[in-house]
């Protein structure tokens, strides 16, 4: 149930996205006089699974849930239809209107796509406000992986400063180490202050991390306890544990450090039940586990709620979509000289998914969908021939120029654009297919 609810929320939040996208070209396209032959959700090679046509116009939805189109009359898209192109060019085709009308027909879709993200963010902001972990807020400090022990961190560590500049969100610190590149942060450890200086190597290794590698440390008291698990009949919701093998533990990660030596083995656990103390014998089964879910951070730490006015929240909304752009024109830059691995950056519709939580939560829905209008427009205004933005960068040199590139040309332009989009489509997936199928080989645990 909770992968269709995943499922549900991409597909909605895609379709929305590519009809606003389309519609972008539509109206402009329209408004010029130009013909609009097809409106698409999705593609439709061979057949459609829904096509009415209205006026001039075949709206449809497609069986290839990888995009949308629309079919402009007299250009040359990816229908390829060269024997439209072969005739003379009518005034209600695209090739005959003049180059800065069809300059606004192209900019139409990532436009509508900027303003939808910006709009989408600064909304949420206002309905729902902004929730955060203050990093101050965090004073039991850290717990860590294996890669933030590698990096230096250690558990315990008070996080103060990020290449000089104070740590205030704790939530922002993958991205301050990446996209600020720093070089080193400053932590608070056993009561002084030390430097942690960041290897350059872990910029690229974080970008494509798929973890948390550090989190706030918290106390192990149960959630829930689940079924044929080792627990099962012995603990409850509530238990705080605060031992094991008579070595006393404050927190979760103390508990997980122990229990990862003692994997199948016959343990005592302490913990307090009803300001009483207990200690059972439980099996641990081979990956070390118990068997139950403890309370996670929110139960344990103040996060800041801050709340918007209409007014606040849409200039602020243009401004966090803008950084979110600017990291992300930069993520890329940085993976074009290396500094982040493409293979460990990119994902397809899988790493897609995995942004949408397992319920329905109509907040992080639009919040979501903002981001992801905000990044189709960025790839889409890439000047690669077959998307937008190779369509306006060989319109802009028709208008330095003062001549059209060659139907000849663009069809080859488009052939290799066709190329490139569907190899790194496939790439993208690929690696999401492969992750799938590394994380899944391993063990089990």
């Amino acid at each position: 149930m909770e992968y269709l609810i995943i499922a549900a929320q991409l597909i909605l939040s895609l379709s929305i996205l590519v009809v606003l996208h389309e519609w972008g070209h539509f109206f402009p396209a329209r408004l010029f006089g130009t013909r609009v032959e097809k409106f698409y959700l999705f593609f439709n090679p061979w057949f459609s699974l829904f096509k009415k046509k209205i006026g001039e116009t075949e709206y449809g939805i497609g069986w290839l849930p990888l995009g949308g189109y629309v079919k402009i009359a007299g250009m040359m898209d990816e229908s390829f239809d060269k024997e439209q192109l072969a005739q003379e060019p009518q005034p209600w085709e695209f090739r005959s209107k003049p180059a800065w009308q069809r300059l606004i027909i192209m900019l139409g879709g990532v436009t509508v796509n900027f303003i939808l993200g910006f709009l989408l963010w600064g909304m949420v902001l206002f309905v729902w406000g902004e929730k955060y972990l203050p990093a101050e807020n965090v004073t039991d400090g850290i717990f860590c992986d294996d890669l933030a022990k590698e990096i230096g961190f250690q558990d315990g560590d008070k996080i103060i400063s990020i290449g000089g500049k104070p740590f205030k969100n704790f939530e922002d610190l993958r991205r301050d180490i990446i996209f600020n590149e720093a070089s080193s942060l400053q932590v608070q450890r056993g009561g002084k202050t030390a430097t942690i200086n960041i290897d350059e190597k872990y910029i690229s290794t974080l970008a494509g991390y798929r973890g948390d590698f550090v989190m706030p440390r918290f106390p192990f008291v149960v959630a829930k306890v689940a079924e044929d698990m080792p627990a099962e009949h012995i603990l409850e919701e509530g238990d705080s544990i605060i031992a094991f093998n008579d070595k006393p533990i404050a927190f979760f990660d103390e508990f997980k450090k122990q229990a990862k030596v003692s994997r199948e083995e016959n343990v005592k656990i302490t913990f307090v039940r009803d300001s009483k103390t207990w200690e059972k014998n439980i099996q641990l089964d081979s990956c070390g586990r118990l068997g139950v879910n403890p309370y996670g951070i929110d139960r344990y730490l103040d996060f800041g709620d801050k709340k918007y006015s209409l007014a606040e929240a849409m200039p602020a909304g243009v401004s966090k979509g803008w950084d979110f752009l600017a990291a992300n024109v930069k993520g890329f830059a940085m993976m074009f000289t290396g500094k982040i691995k493409a293979s460990e950056s990119l994902g397809g519709f899988g790493t897609i998914a995995k942004l949408f939580p397992s319920h329905w939560d109509w907040g992080r829905f639009w919040k979501i969908t903002a981001i992801l209008s905000l990044i189709l427009a960025f790839m889409n205004i890439l000047p690669i021939p077959l998307l937008d933005g190779g369509h306006v960068m060989f319109l802009l040199y028709e208008m330095v120029v003062g001549r059209a590139p060659s139907d000849k040309f663009m069809e080859y332009a488009q052939t290799a654009g066709l190329v490139l989009v569907m190899g790194l489509l496939l790439y993208a997936n690929g690696m999401d297919v492969w992750r799938a199928w590394t994380g899944a080989g391993g063990a089990a645990c």
